[in-house]
Formats: structure tokens, C-alpha cells, sequence
């Protein structure tokens, strides 16, 4: 029996067990302001700053930031050294990274991933509803790159956040709706 539950050219059957405890922990960001990049991602997508790590002598400082239920909360340490264990063993955080002075640069700009060249191309965030999550981010001004009603896949959006990184916003339920003669079976 395979560990893997897709087939595709590449993959390694054999998992050495050393790796078995290994969590995917972080996507990092660079950003040019912190105030609005950490409004944007506490206000507009609610995400909490779990850990801040300011380093003097190199004058970057890392924000952590997770998507935490309110009712879960309680099960992060008022501890600054737990909460750092409990941030670097958590799974999907992001990590904000600021240079300091870049907010006073006028013309410094981030590369998206999504222009040439293309490289990095999104973070992705699930929601209970698309068409709500839709209006909501309407409501609050937030840049729209695909609406649900754009192209082909109806069952995805694409926001912007203030550095222009891309954020794909979709339901898990609904996700395998509108794909029908778009998906492939193996080439």
C-alpha cells in the first residue's frame, strides 16, 4: 500500500521514520509597513500575533501570525518562552518579516511571485462560505485579483494584501464544484 494517496512521477514511497515528527511550520513574507500589513491580516482575516521577535543588531523584526479560533485561545501560553515553543511546533503559521526602514522607501516593492519571473504564487485560506467571505472583503475595500464569477473556476478567489501578495480564499465543501472538464486524470 502506498503512503501517498495521489500518484504523480517523483515521489518517494520509502518515508524515513526521522522525518515522522516533522511539521510544516511556516510561510514567510517580506513586507514593507508592518502597522498595515498586521492590520490587514488581524482585521481582514482575522489571524492572531502570537509571537514577535524584534533582532536589534540585524533590524529585522519576524511577526508570527496564526489562524486560532477564539474559543482556543486559552490554549496559548501567556509564557513568552512556551508560547515561543508553542509557535515553532504549531503547523501552518505565517511569518510577517520587516527590514526596518523599508516602510520609508519609497519605491521599494515586493515581487508577488506572479509576474515575470513567476515563482511564488499564493497562501490560501479556507472559509465556511465564498460568496460571504466575498462581500465581507467587498465591504472593507480589500483589492480583488479573481472574483468567484471570473474565469473558469467559480469556486476561488483571489485577494490582495497590502504588499500585493496573493491570498486564494475558497470553502473546502465546495471546492470540486465547477471543475468538471477542467480536471485530467494522470497524463
Amino acid at each position: 500500500m502506498s503512503r501517498h494517496f495521489e500518484k504523480a512521477a517523483g515521489l518517494c514511497e520509502a518515508r524515513d521514520s526521522a522525518t515522522d515528527e516533522y511539521v510544516f511550520n511556516q510561510t514567510m513574507l517580506r513586507i514593507k509597513d508592518p502597522e498595515r500589513s498586521l492590520d490587514f491580516y488581524s482585521r481582514v482575516l482575522g489571524m492572531t500575533l502570537v509571537k514577535k521577535l524584534a533582532f536589534a543588531e540585524m533590524k529585522f523584526t519576524l511577526y508570527f501570525l496564526a489562524a486560532i479560533p477564539s474559543e482556543k485561545l486559552e490554549n496559548w501560553s501567556s509564557d513568552s518562552e512556551q508560547r515561543l515553543e508553542q509557535t515553532f511546533g504549531r503547523p501552518a503559521m505565517l511569518e510577517l518579516t520587516h527590514n526596518w526602514g523599508d516602510e520609508d522607501k519609497e519605491d521599494l516593492q515586493y515581487h508577488n511571485g506572479n509576474q515575470e519571473p513567476k515563482g511564488f504564487g499564493h497562501i490560501g485560506f479556507a472559509v465556511p462560505d465564498l460568496k460571504a467571505a466575498c462581500e465581507r472583503f467587498d465591504s472593507l475595500g480589500v483589492s480583488f485579483v479573481k472574483r468567484p464569477e471570473d474565469g473558469k473556476m467559480n469556486n476561488l478567489a483571489f485577494i490582495q494584501d497590502p504588499d500585493g501578495y496573493w491570498i486564494e480564499i475558497f470553502a473546502p465543501a465546495g471546492m470540486g464544484e465547477g471543475l468538471e472538464g477542467l480536471l485530467v486524470e494522470d497524463e
